[in-house]
C-alpha cells in the first residue's frame, strides 16, 4: 500500500512540475542551426492563444529586427543565450518615413512592441541605435504582468515607453538609458535593482499616472549613473497631472540635480502639473541623494510608509515572480 501511494504521488508530482514547462520551445539562431532565423517568424509561428508558455530561445548575434508581440500571442518567454550578444536593434524614429512615406510617431518607433500579456523576457539587449533625430522608443509595452530580467534596454530620447493604464511591468537587474524622458508612460512598473544611466543633461522619467492608480514608477534598489561629463538630471517630469514616481533606497550619482524634479512647465494643455504630481524618495544615497533642496512639491517617505510598496500592494495582487 506504501509503495502504492509513493507511486501515485511521484505521478502527481511530475504531472504537476510538467505543467509548469513550456508546451513548445524554438530557438532562433542566425546561422541557420535553429528553428529560425528571424525572432519575429518564431513569434508568427506560435499558436494563438495557446494554452501555456511557450519558450523562444535566441542564440548570440545581432537580430536587425522591428519585432512585434500581438495580443493575441500570450504567454510567450523570450530567451537569449547571453545579454550582451544577443541583440535586437532597429532604428525608427519620430518624424521617419514609412513604408507608405507616412512619418511615424514616437508611439510605432519602437524596437520591440509587447501587445500580449504574461510576456517574459531575460538575457537580452534590446536597441533602438538612433540618436539626436527625436523620438526613438526601444521597449513599447502595452501588455498586463510583464517581467523583464537580466536585460539592457538602450536607446536615447524616450527609450522605455511602459503605456497603457491597465499595464503592470516588472524589471528586475536591468540597465537602461537614454536621454531625455527615457522611462516614460502611463503604466504600473517596478525597476527592481537595475541600473539607470543618463547619457545626457535631461530628464529620466516621464510618468502619465491617470488619477485612478495609486502607483506609477516604483524604483527599488536601483544606481542612477551618467556617462562622463553629465552634470544636470532631474529624476523626473510630469508628462500629464497625476504623474506618479518614487525611488526607494536608491543609490544618485553626483549628476542628480539638488531640486530633483522638474514641474514641465509650459505645457498649455496640461498646466501646473505639479499640483497633482506624487513625486516621492525614501533612503535616497549617494552624492545625487541628498534631499535638503528637493522642491517643496515632492515628499519624503517614512518606514510606515513602506508597507504601501510591497510588490503584492503595488501589483494589486500579482506577483511576477511566479
Amino acid at each position: 500500500m506504501k509503495k502504492l501511494f509513493l507511486l501515485l504521488f511521484i505521478s502527481i508530482a511530475n504531472f504537476l512540475l510538467a505543467g509548469n514547462d513550456p508546451y513548445v520551445k524554438i530557438t532562433v539562431a542566425k546561422d541557420g542551426s535553429g528553428d529560425f532565423t528571424s525572432i519575429q517568424k518564431a513569434i508568427n509561428s506560435i499558436r494563438d492563444l495557446g494554452p501555456a508558455e511557450a519558450l523562444i530561445f535566441i542564440k548570440s548575434g545581432i537580430y536587425h529586427e522591428k519585432v512585434v508581440i500581438p495580443s493575441s500571442k500570450h504567454k510567450i518567454i523570450l530567451e537569449g543565450e547571453n545579454k550582451d550578444s544577443t541583440v535586437i536593434t532597429n532604428n525608427d524614429f519620430s518624424g521617419k518615413q514609412d513604408a507608405l512615406n507616412e512619418k511615424m510617431t514616437t508611439f510605432n518607433s519602437y524596437t520591440l512592441l509587447v501587445m500580449a500579456d504574461d510576456i517574459k523576457i531575460s538575457n537580452l539587449t534590446i536597441q533602438n541605435s538612433l540618436c539626436n533625430e527625436g523620438q526613438a522608443v526601444s521597449l513599447h509595452v502595452e501588455g498586463d504582468r510583464f517581467v523583464i530580467r537580466n536585460s539592457n534596454i538602450l536607446g536615447c530620447q524616450d527609450t522605455v515607453y511602459a503605456a497603457t493604464n491597465h499595464s503592470r511591468q516588472f524589471f528586475e537587474n536591468c540597465s537602461i538609458e537614454g536621454t531625455t524622458d527615457f522611462i516614460f508612460g502611463q503604466a504600473t512598473v517596478v525597476f527592481k535593482n537595475c541600473t539607470i544611466k543618463s547619457m545626457a543633461d535631461s530628464y529620466i522619467t516621464a510618468a502619465a499616472t491617470e488619477a485612478d492608480r495609486k502607483y506609477g514608477f516604483v524604483f527599488i534598489d536601483c544606481r542612477l549613473t551618467a556617462k562622463e561629463g553629465i552634470k544636470k538630471v532631474y529624476l523626473g517630469r510630469p508628462w500629464r497631472p497625476y504623474a506618479k514616481t518614487v525611488f526607494i533606497n536608491t543609490d544618485m550619482g553626483k549628476h542628480i540635480l539638488p531640486e530633483g524634479w522638474n514641474p514641465w512647465k509650459g505645457d498649455k494643455m496640461f498646466p501646473d502639473k505639479e499640483k497633482t504630481a506624487y513625486y516621492a524618495e525614501f533612503g535616497s544615497k549617494g552624492e545625487g541623494g541628498t534631499t535638503a533642496k528637493r522642491v517643496k512639491w515632492s515628499r519624503q517617505l517614512t518606514q510606515k510608509d513602506l508597507k504601501n510598496y510591497t510588490l503584492d500592494m503595488i501589483f494589486d495582487g500579482w506577483n511576477p515572480n511566479q
